[in-house]
């Protein structure tokens, strides 16, 4: 498109009722407003919001997903940028500080289904989480890693304020406790995705049990170097979530052939397993999961094979320092799974 053309575009998306032009930043219409900043980046969508009180409003009710992880080593740039005084005066008052920066975004922000509050440097704390709680009650994919300050308070209002929850990313949030966990599995009934790596309080049996319990569309759980779980908990994983796909047990310790034969005979759609440093884990194992594939094959209805099932079943898994397993028995699993791809 020729400058000319374009510049006739961009009067047409310009013009309001009545063929008048706009000439003024808060004229420009709501829905050609959001447009623009859907294609923005979140940083940008913050130094727009400052332009004037009109764009602030109208984008705090039309942003659904955001990251603030960028916050903490950015703000002098964005300071700078901004035009308003009002949000010169609150990214002031939020310098160097996620947490701040949190409690004044997230009352505006009540339309937000998604927020990545991952950082660097810990900064969230509890009272930034209860505001999330309270005002962003359509929320369903939360990023809250790496916040090793916050404690079971966070858990305990998200249980209340965010039972929309889908996608939960509390990996690394080593203060939180096992009882808030298994407290937040009986109102975030809708997970389907949990990261709690290293989680090491929090990720115990007892709350593994109420998770199989309570949440019974989760699809995906990560559980790396959460020493504490055991067969008990992972046993009742398997038959509270028939719809696992993956599960991430690297560096689980003491989890043993019973974990894994239950979740073969229990978990018809695993396609990924991490058995990392698993040392209990013995070829009875290994087997168990080859026979899942011929037992699964049966329960298909008619005989008629589709491209979905040869591509079905386990395609990833890591056995790596797994010592009491046999070739024979990992060659046994990976003809039973032609797309195997395993870290030996």
């Amino acid at each position: 498109m020729k400058g000319g053309e374009l510049e006739v575009c961009f009067e047409r998306l310009m013009m309001v009722g009545g063929g008048r032009v706009v000439t003024d930043w808060n004229e420009i219409p709501m829905e050609l407003l959001l447009r623009i900043v859907s294609l923005l980046d979140d940083r940008t969508v913050i130094v727009a919001s400052g332009v004037c009180c009109g764009w602030r409003d109208a984008i705090c009710l039309g942003v659904t997903h955001i990251s603030l992880s960028w916050a903490d080593n950015q703000y002098s740039l964005y300071r700078k940028m901004m035009t308003s005084c009002y949000m010169k005066n609150e990214l002031a008052r939020c310098k160097n500080n996620m947490n701040n920066l949190v409690l004044s975004l997230a009352p505006k922000l009540k339309n937000l289904t998604g927020l990545i509050l991952r950082q660097d440097k810990p900064q969230l704390l509890d009272n930034a989480v209860e505001v999330i709680a309270n005002n962003c009650h359509d929320l369903e994919d939360l990023d809250l890693s790496k916040s090793f300050k916050l404690s079971d308070r966070s858990l305990y209002s998200l249980a209340h304020g965010c039972q929309n929850l889908i996608k939960l990313n509390i990996s690394g949030c080593s203060s939180l406790s096992d009882d808030a966990l298994a407290y937040l599995s009986s109102y975030c009934k809708k997970l389907k995705i949990l990261n709690l790596c290293g989680c090491v309080k929090a990720a115990s049996d007892k709350a593994l049990k109420a998770i199989g319990y309570n949440c019974t569309q989760l699809q995906s759980l990560n559980l790396g170097w959460c020493e504490e779980v055991g067969d008990d908990g992972v046993t009742s994983l398997a038959y509270g979530c028939h719809d696992l796909r993956a599960l991430d047990l690297c560096g689980c310790v003491l989890i043993t052939d019973e974990s894994v034969i239950a979740l073969a005979n229990n978990c018809p759609h695993l396609k990924s397993l991490g058995l990392y440093y698993c040392q209990n884990i013995t070829d009875q194992a290994i087997y168990a999961l080859a026979h899942s594939r011929a037992k699964n094959k049966h329960q298909v209805w008619g005989s008629v094979t589709t491209k979905d099932e040869e591509g079905s079943g386990l395609m990833n898994l890591n056995i790596s320092q797994c010592t009491a397993l046999t070739p024979p028995a990992v060659q046994a699993l990976c003809d039973s799974f032609p797309a195997l791809h395993t870290c030996p």
